[in-house]
């Protein structure tokens, strides 16, 4: 039986839904949509701005990996505004970031298309500047994306960069500080856990982040986004299925996950691939000092990780009935 929105809907829900529709085309269609008009224009008579961009992105190549280029007014506009109050989402600190020194975030749960990471670091709709004063915020992302004509502009201007040690080592060694690197630990990978009640997250034998933030001296910080992953169902993929298989062989050759989610539509609210109205609260915890190591030994490295999911789960314990976690409810590792 399908449930239809109803008329009386207010204007004002009808742009959030709206608003989180160009969202979800951006990522799911969008990358593929630039490329055809990147090389469609080569047929017609406005080739040369093909060819014209064409070279500037030779001369350009770099710049994903080398902080990228943000544009304030992207983060700031209002159509992200519309978004967070769909959800609506929220960004909870419970700490102080000292702008004079350089941060590296792990992100949990990635959920199915990161929707906190987005708005939380990518954008101004939570007042992400106000909140941490003096920090520049950058989000981590698949470096393929970036080899897609226009788009790549598109998602440097809210602060994304390639997922690449040389990348990370170009933001972590400014001596100036006041930056803030995030990185969605799981992956593409996890994401094919994510569904409503699931606090699984692929972190036992992810150590890179460790090993970046001890050769740079970066204070870690653990994120946890309640209710990332409550915004889609999936279709069931448990270990072991034919169809978890199929994804993961997928996802080694591919470098993303397709995961089989399924949501609401835009007038109707049965299925599709809008996100459900479900609110997300994205934690911030407190940083974890770190001593610069140049050369961490695997014991340094092993020590820090157990100290970072130590601190991890302290966070989620701290805040998972505040936001409808049941009391027996513990993150588990894979």
């Amino acid at each position: 039986m399908v449930e239809f929105a109803p008329w009386s809907t207010p204007w004002e829900r009808r742009l959030q839904t709206f608003a989180v529709m160009q969202w979800v085309f951006s990522f799911v269609a969008l990358a593929l949509i630039c490329t055809g008009i990147f090389i469609g224009l080569l047929f017609t008579r406005f080739w040369f701005i093909s060819v014209v961009y064409a070279i500037w992105w030779y001369f350009d190549r770099d710049t994903p990996r080398k902080g990228g280029r943000s544009s304030i007014y992207m983060k700031k506009g209002r159509i992200w505004k519309y978004m967070r109050d769909y959800f609506p989402v929220h960004l909870v600190k419970t700490a102080e970031l000292d702008p004079s020194r350089n941060y590296l975030a792990g992100f949990h749960p990635h959920g199915v298309l990161a929707t906190g990471a987005f708005l939380n670091l990518c954008t101004e709709s939570t007042n992400f500047s106000a909140t941490f004063p003096g920090i520049r915020s950058y989000l981590m992302m698949l470096t393929l994306w970036f080899r897609f004509p226009f788009f790549r502009d598109y998602i440097m201007g809210g602060g994304l960069v390639t997922s690449d040690k040389e990348s990370a080592a170009h933001i972590l060694s400014k001596k100036e500080g006041g930056n803030l690197l995030t990185i969605i630990i799981g992956g593409a990978q996890e994401a094919l856990d994510a569904r409503p009640g699931a606090y699984t997250l692929l972190l036992k034998n992810r150590k890179g982040f460790i090993k970046l933030a001890l050769v740079h001296g970066a204070a870690l910080v653990p994120i946890f986004s309640f209710g990332e992953n409550s915004l889609y169902d999936q279709v069931d993929n448990t270990q072991g299925s034919c169809l978890r298989w199929i994804q993961n062989r997928l996802q080694k050759i591919m470098g993303i996950s397709l995961p089989l989610f399924h949501g609401r539509g835009v007038f109707q609210y049965t299925f599709g691939l809008i996100p459900f109205r479900r609110p997300i609260y994205t934690v911030v915890g407190k940083p974890i000092e770190v001593q610069k190591i140049l050369n961490p030994s695997q014991e340094q490295v092993d020590k820090l990780h157990q100290l970072y999911i130590k601190e991890l789960c302290n966070l989620f314990e701290a805040h998972k009935l505040k936001y409808n976690v049941p009391a027996d409810q513990h993150l588990e590792f894979r």
